[in-house]
């Protein structure tokens, strides 16, 4: 497939969930387990300048593409613990093109890498002490039409580890960095 024909907004495609199972979950669980060392390799040694390129015309820079997992991240991890700990609990959505626009986005990245380190041994230590019980747990969100299970929600976290991963390692390749 030549470069043209790949939509730079989902280099490893739009999120579809396969059907729950204990290996979706495990596969999933390790994409999360994996992002912050990923993320850490994706945009090693990228300099100022880099860090400030979008990934994609119109698209966020990558510092704001860092900086962005780390806000979604933090929401999920939240909304997991709402889940696990009240019955159908509604979450609040946000406006990530907002988060992206204030002042933490132009901090340096180490900050939001350090943070996901922290975060994702704390995701995944609860995700590895799951029943199937608590996989059926389900949690509303506003921009959906129907509650979402956890066993969703930890295969879209898994997609979006890898997707946002890719963004930075398609741009590197792209420009040669």
């Amino acid at each position: 497939m030549s470069t043209a024909a790949v939509d730079l907004r989902y280099p490893i495609g739009p999120f579809s969930a396969s059907a729950p199972s204990a290996d979706a979950r495990r596969r999933a669980v390790a994409d999360i387990a994996a992002m912050p060392g990923h993320l850490a390799n994706a945009v090693a040694g990228l300099l100022e300048r880099q860090l400030d390129t979008p990934y994609r015309p119109g698209g966020w820079s990558v510092r704001q593409v860092v900086h962005h997992v780390a806000d979604s991240h933090t929401n999920a991890f939240v909304r997991l613990k709402l889940a696990l700990t009240e019955d159908r609990p509604t979450v609040s959505a946000y406006d990530e093109n907002k988060f992206a626009a204030l002042a933490d986005s132009a901090l340096p990245i180490d900050v939001s890498l350090e943070l996901l380190r922290g975060l994702h041994a704390r995701w995944v230590a609860i995700y590895e002490t799951m029943t199937d019980a608590d996989w059926q747990r389900m949690f509303a969100h506003p921009e959906y039409p129907e509650p979402l299970t956890l066993d969703w929600q930890v295969q879209n976290y898994g997609w979006h580890s890898r997707h946002h991963v890719a963004h930075i390692t398609a741009l590197r390749q792209r420009e040669g960095w």
